[in-house]
């Protein structure tokens, strides 16, 4: 297909990963292994080592990607100027499965992509290398929006590090706020090939319609969403929320296997929020990002 599938992860820049590996870490999820990131900063370019570094929070169905820098003297895949603006979450990545299909799409629809954006990293220290073809949509104001097509998928959905001690088991919608939702939101529908829709509080939803594997291995076929919301109804979608500044990827519903039951009593210290799909952790708690989990 040459349109997005399903959301398939969100990422979460800092300066020092450290306290935000240690944040998602109390949140009750099994992280993966400390990977250094490389890539082509050109279509045909050498691969190189990157400064940035990661670790994911891998689900059922998509995942939650965690990035820092770890060494500054070299390039840092944008997270350096991403951090610049704010800390928290950057990234939002849309599944699909064949690129150089979609590629075709978007140049036709005068979109100036260069070429697929190949991204490697290895999955532990020493271990096999993930593979990753990416479409970024050109200094897209938002962060780095981009679909994505996971050519390694079986090496980075591992069991060892998808048992998460708090049932996420979905990552379900995302909520995006923009002084211009209608703009924002053309870009993403354009990104995605897929029509958008006015949301149910203001602003837009772009539903991705789902396939089976599509953001993981075993991930079933499951409608996934993005909110494209206007400032003034931040408060409505997210309470106590505060955007840093515009446009801001404000936070995420992760899908409990459990109504959210097991997150509750996991994280019964923190200041939780009740919302009417579930509890929602603040973003001081989350790295910047505020975590509904339901």
């Amino acid at each position: 297909m040459t349109t997005a599938l399903a959301l398939d992860h969100i990422g979460l820049c800092a300066r020092d990963p450290a306290p935000l590996w240690a944040a998602w870490e109390r949140l009750g999820f099994a992280l993966s292994p400390r990977a250094q990131q490389s890539g082509r900063r050109t279509p045909d370019g050498p691969v190189e080592p990157f400064g940035s570094v990661n670790r994911c929070a891998f689900l059922r169905h998509g995942y939650v990607e965690l990035l820092g820098i770890a060494d500054p003297t070299l390039f840092a895949n944008g997270v350096d100027g991403f951090v610049e603006r704010y800390e928290g979450t950057h990234i939002l990545a849309l599944a699909m499965d064949d690129a150089e299909g979609n590629l075709a799409r978007l140049r036709r629809g005068g979109v100036p992509i260069p070429g697929v954006a190949w991204l490697q990293r290895p999955v532990e220290p020493g271990g096999p290398i993930a593979r990753f073809a990416r479409l970024p949509f050109p200094d897209a104001p938002e962060g780095r929006v981009q679909l994505v097509q996971h050519l390694t998928p079986e090496l980075v959905w591992d069991a060892r590090w998808m048992g998460h001690r708090n049932g996420a088991d979905a990552l379900e919608s995302t909520v995006v706020v923009s002084a211009n939702p209608a703009e924002t939101t053309a870009r993403l529908a354009r990104l995605a090939g897929l029509p958008a829709e006015p949301d149910s509080l203001a602003g837009f939803r772009l539903r991705l319609p789902g396939a089976a594997r599509a953001a993981g291995p075993e991930s079933p076929k499951m409608e996934t969403r993005i909110r494209i919301i206007p400032p003034e109804a931040l408060p409505r979608a997210l309470p106590g929320v505060a955007a840093p500044s515009l446009p801001f990827i404000a936070g995420c519903v992760i899908r409990t296997t459990d109504n959210a039951a097991t997150a509750r009593a996991l994280l019964k210290d923190l200041p939780l929020r009740d919302l009417p799909d579930g509890i929602m952790v603040p973003p001081e708690h989350a790295g910047g990002c505020a975590v509904v989990f339901a």
